[in-house]
């Protein structure tokens, strides 16, 4: 069991250091092609894209990878019936994507721009879909290798498609520019599955009984999946109305559309990738994490559970205090080699310490989902949320400008993180 825990971490660190490294040029080309004001307005309707991703696969990945590392039931038919139903759900957002996309650019995003942009989300959120809970499958199984080929191939589809129709809608205008941004996913996320179908086992063969919907399969995937779910939400609620409630109050305190479009993007698209670069590392560590925990923690081996989930923590902030001494030191040469551009220093020299606490969030969160305590996970990020919306507004009547974002977020992550560490506490003395 250990070395296939370090296998499967050395795999998704080998793969999270390539994928890294692709989306960063992904970004880079990004910006660089759509400039200030086309990053700008990509990252105003980004939130919404983000909280119509996670609704779409409704936190089934989570639940079929915690029930098929149990081993204990029919895989194939649990991941049709998680097929359906996602589906099923899909079609319903699709509809709604479309009923509300142009109140969402017009009146709440303040930016007509985005509204082919959110369009566009309606047929990338299927394909999404499908992709991560075949992915789920994989994790499962600890077979990260599928996954990791995936994404990496998922990652340079997405780039070459990029590089060949950008230059291409943006001489039709920009907001053709970012909606074809948001429709590449869907040929990154069709060359996934591709991807993932060719990595089945030789011997998978499906019956008329594994393609058929079990009752007692999705009420079981659902009693994880929504808390986990709501979790999701709850992040991507507040990543939505962010840019809603700081437009709105900048906007009535006298500073331009111009500078808030421009200032948002600067922090969303430069300051957080940046700060945010070991989050690849954490994240490696809490996929590998999860299957391993909730085997342990079903077999009442707490002392290894303890030991794993601080091996995770010591690991994430070692990676994130090395990557933050780099960011404080030299956040402006950064900048100019990645983006081509020198703002935003003051803001990454603030974040880049918080931004320590983020690291530890993904183990702590996967950790929780593996105990079965995804109900704990929900209530700290919904008080985390909770207070980054009422300080937002409240900060940004002050006339600080963008700095209401960089100290709501600030409190936001000390807040859940602190609260995950408590709740991973309570949970390994409740075995006893």
């Amino acid at each position: 069991m250990k070395e296939k825990f370090i296998k499967s971490t050395i795999i998704l660190l080998i793969g999270g250091v390539i994928t890294k490294i692709l989306g960063m040029l992904n970004k880079i080309i990004l910006t660089r092609y759509l400039g200030v004001l086309g990053t700008g307005i990509y990252m105003l309707m980004l939130p919404t894209f983000i909280l119509f991703m996670n609704i779409s696969s409704f936190g089934f990945p989570v639940s079929i990878s915690k029930l098929v590392s149990e081993d204990a039931k029919n895989n194939k038919r649990l991941i049709f019936t998680s097929i359906f139903f996602v589906l099923f759900l899909n079609i319903f957002l699709m509809v709604i994507i479309i009923c509300v996309a142009r109140f969402l650019a017009f009146n709440l995003l303040h930016e007509s721009r985005s509204y082919y942009a959110i369009l566009a989300i309606s047929l990338v959120i299927p394909f999404s879909s499908i992709s991560s809970i075949l992915r789920s499958y994989f994790f499962g199984k600890e077979r990260m290798g599928p996954h990791v080929i995936s994404h990496i191939t998922e990652d340079v589809v997405r780039i070459l498609v990029i590089m060949l129709g950008v230059p291409f809608f943006l001489k039709k205008g920009v907001e053709y520019a970012v909606c074809y941004v948001i429709l590449t996913n869907i040929f990154s996320e069709i060359t996934s599955i591709l991807i993932l179908f060719f990595f089945l086992p030789k011997n998978f063969t499906l019956k008329k009984s594994d393609i058929k919907p079990s009752r007692i399969y999705l009420k079981e995937s659902l009693s994880i999946s929504i808390p986990t779910t709501a979790t999701r939400l709850i992040g991507s609620i507040c990543y939505f109305f962010e840019p809603i409630i700081l437009t709105s109050v900048l906007l009535s305190s006298g500073y331009s559309n111009t500078y808030i479009v421009q200032e948002y993007g600067i922090i969303s698209g430069y300051c957080l990738p940046l700060i945010l670069l070991p989050s690849f590392f954490s994240n490696a560590i809490s996929q590998a994490l999860l299957p391993v925990v909730a085997k342990k923690y079903k077999r009442g081996e707490i002392k290894s559970v303890k030991k794993k989930i601080k091996q995770a923590i010591f690991y994430c902030l070692l990676i994130g205090f090395l990557m933050t001494i780099f960011l404080e030191v030299f956040p402006e040469k950064l900048l100019l080699i990645l983006y081509g551009a020198k703002q935003g220093v003051s803001y990454i020299r603030f974040l880049a310490p918080v931004c320590l606490l983020q690291y530890i969030q993904a183990p702590l969160s996967s950790s929780l989902d593996a105990m079965g305590l995804s109900r704990a996970n929900f209530f700290s990020n919904l008080l985390g949320v909770i207070i980054r919306l009422v300080f937002l507004p409240l900060l940004s009547l002050l006339k600080i400008g963008m700095w209401s974002l960089i100290l709501s977020t600030s409190l936001n992550i000390i807040v859940v993180t602190l609260m995950n560490i408590k709740q991973v506490r309570n949970g390994l003395k409740c075995v006893y």
